[in-house]
Order: structure tokens, then sequence, then C-alpha cells
């Protein structure tokens, strides 16, 4: 547990400046799904990229983190509270949860743990929605260059947990009722700058820089360049994303 809040504690910053917000057409979608919208929990929950989007539904969210300098970037609102809290331990009341989202953090949880705090906490009908997104696809070189930094330069310094991201977590246990979800993906339209902050925020960069002194992402900034064109043009930059959706009781 410390090791993933020190992983993502050192690029709080970065990571809350650079990365996307959740399509907000799949937050409405979920919680019309939800038996009311009483209350959210978004768990693994960050700076809050999702939380704000389930604050726009629900009358109440509770965003859980056990990294408080994540927690300190999120943005707030009246109906959020953020708690630093693990996955597996939390101070919500049991039977009183509609929806619990967890947003690209189901890889760093105790799984037989937080699945016993979803049950616990779940009122009846109250439904567990995982999100993952892997790479982003934008053009055939960029993300070739993409997939350079990712595999070739990176891929030594991913966390074990990283491949359940890359495999939608088909491979982990989800005992729950499926519900079938309709395809949804993140789009988002950025420029060049942009891009490649999302870039630096990525956990094996940081922890590459960490070791060597030095960013991976400098010698490719010219390439990125050629192949974007003016930095300032804005691409559309999209995450095909896999959700799976389960009734909890």
């Amino acid at each position: 547990m410390s090791e993933t809040r020190n992983l993502f504690t050192r690029q709080s910053d970065t990571y809350r400046a650079n990365r996307p917000t959740y399509d907000p057409a799949l937050i409405a979608w979920l919680a019309q799904q939800a038996p009311d919208l009483a209350l959210a929990w978004d768990c693994g929950c960050g700076s809050g990229q999702a939380t704000t989007e389930l604050a726009r539904h629900f009358r109440q969210v509770v965003g859980t983190d056990v990294s408080e300098q994540q927690l300190a970037k999120a943005e707030r609102a009246a109906n959020i509270d953020y708690r630093c809290e693990p996955a597996e331990q939390t101070r919500l009341a049991d039977g009183s949860v509609s929806l619990t989202l967890v947003a690209q953090a189901l890889h760093w949880f105790d799984l037989e743990g937080f699945y016993a705090e979803v049950r616990r906490v779940s009122k009846p009908g109250g439904l567990l929605a995982v999100i993952s997104y892997s790479l982003s696809e934008i053009s055939p070189e960029i993300d070739a260059l993409v997939m350079h930094l990712y595999q070739d330069i990176l891929g030594p310094y991913w966390a074990e947990e990283r491949r359940h991201v890359e495999q939608g977590y088909r491979t982990l246990p989800f005992p729950f009722e499926r519900i079938d979800v309709p395809p949804f993906n993140l789009n988002v339209q950025w420029d060049l700058p942009r891009l490649l902050g999302y870039l630096e925020s990525w956990s094996a960069l940081v922890t590459y820089q960490s070791r060597h002194g030095v960013n991976p992402l400098d010698p490719l900034r010219e390439r990125f360049r050629e192949a974007w064109g003016d930095p300032a043009t804005a691409r559309q930059v999209n995450w095909p994303l896999t959700v799976n959706l389960g009734r909890v009781s």
C-alpha cells in the first residue's frame, strides 16, 4: 500500500493537470442504471477526474484514495466528500451506496477485501462499475511513438499490476451479476504540449526519471513534433473504454 501511495504522490501535480476527465455520457448512463441517486462512491479517486462527473448526477459523492497529495489537488464541490482511506476499509455506512465506481485503479486493490467492502456498503440493487483504458489512439505515426515510449523505453519500469489494465481487467475476478454496457470512448481535443504532459504523468516515466535523473521523453520530443505538425494544432485523442458493470445485491 505504501508503494502505491508513494508512486502517485510523486506525480500529483502532473497527474491532476494532465489526466483526461471521464466521458460524461458514460457517467450519466451509469447514474441511470443505479437504484437511486443518493450516494456514489469513487474508490481510488486520485485527483477527482471521475468524482466531479459523478457529482453532477448524485446528491452526494464520496471519493477515497490512499494519497493525501492526490486528494489535495482534487476539484471541490459542495456535494463531494474526499477521504484518505483505503479501498478495503472505509467509513461509509452499511447499505448506503447506490453506485461504486473504480476508474483505472482496481489493480491496486486487495480484491478480496475490496469486494467485501463493496458488499457491505452497497444498498439493495447497488452497482459496481470498473472502468479502464490503455493506450491512446491519435494517428499511426503518433501512436507508434507512444508505443515506443510505453513498451521499448518504459517497459521494465511499469508496476507489475499494469498488465491488468492492458487486459481490461479480464483476468481479475469479478464476482457480481454482470450487466451489459454499450460501447463508450474517451475523446479529447489536445494540442501537442497537452499530450506530452499526459505522457509525463505516466507512473513508469516518473519511476524512470527518479532512477536515472533524466526524462526519457526528451529524446523523442522532436519526433513527436514532426509527426504532429504545428504543436498548437488540436488533434482528437481517443481511448476505447472497458467497463465492467455488476449488480452487487
